[in-house]
């Protein structure tokens, strides 16, 4: 984790604690400058980590308490490989055009997909996850179709079975989705169980499966099974993979994208 990523999760910490700081303190806390605070400041309030009050620090109630197991964490997820997730995003979302349908999994990579989306692409959006439709409220050429339900504070996403329904009704012309871990042998996989009928409803709704990850996700075997490598047609990551992870991917007949 580079200077400023410790940094900022030291911030979060502190202000979980504080419950709000001024630019001023939190200067002289860690002895940097008061733009470098707030430039750090910008980060979160542009990942909806932090409220948006003038000179002040106040974490976003709906994002900062969000801890399960196996340390996981909103904060933590969107922290980590920041800067390749955003690659990623930005990437993937020049891969959509006008008047597609796409759907949008629940991740802190995809929210970057959906911060990414330029302003004047007319296209709809289904999301089950509260920082994506965030990301997209404000953008008026956006059709957005929430897929609803129970709300899981630690990942941002609505579950029920009627979203899944919905989702399953839906015909996209290409899906975004995002994985925990990617094994050559275990295949893709995520976190939590409840996500696991929502993403397997995603993937078969869509004409086109896309993959984002991070290099970082490569290599890890997390508890649910969403389906093997294969089953996807792209994969985007960046590009810290490792030429062994490279040839794997593309033995399978998916197509890679290194950003």
């Amino acid at each position: 984790m580079s200077k400023k990523d410790e940094r900022i999760k030291n911030m979060i910490e502190l202000l979980q604690r504080r419950k709000g700081m001024t630019v001023k303190e939190l200067a002289t806390y860690f002895d940097v400058s008061e733009m470098t605070i707030r430039r750090d400041m910008k980060f979160l309030k542009d990942n909806q980590l932090m409220l948006d009050i003038p000179g002040a620090a106040v974490l976003n109630p709906n994002s900062s308490n969000a801890v399960v197991s196996d340390n996981y964490s909103i904060v933590t997820a969107t922290i980590t490989q920041a800067r390749e997730k955003e690659r990623i995003g930005k990437y993937a979302a020049s891969l959509i055009e006008n008047d597609d349908c796409v759907i949008i999994d629940n991740g802190t990579t995809t929210e970057r997909l959906a911060s990414s989306i330029p302003g004047q692409l007319r296209a709809t959006v289904l999301t089950s996850n509260l920082n994506i439709i965030n990301q997209l409220a404000h953008k008026p050429n956006i059709s957005i179709i929430l897929a609803g339900g129970y709300y899981h504070q630690d990942t941002g996403m609505f579950e029920s079975q009627e979203s899944i329904a919905l989702i399953r009704k839906t015909r996209a012309t290409k899906v975004f989705c995002s994985a925990a871990g990617i094994h050559e042998t275990m295949g893709v996989t995520c976190m939590n169980n409840y996500e696991l009928e929502t993403k397997w409803a995603i993937m078969g709704s869509g004409a086109q499966k896309i993959l984002l990850a991070d290099s970082s996700k490569f290599g890890l075997v997390k508890s649910c099974y969403i389906g093997d490598i294969e089953f996807f047609d792209m994969i985007i990551t960046d590009d810290k993979l490792s030429d062994e992870w490279k040839e794997i991917i593309r033995s399978k007949g998916v197509e890679l994208v290194i950003v």
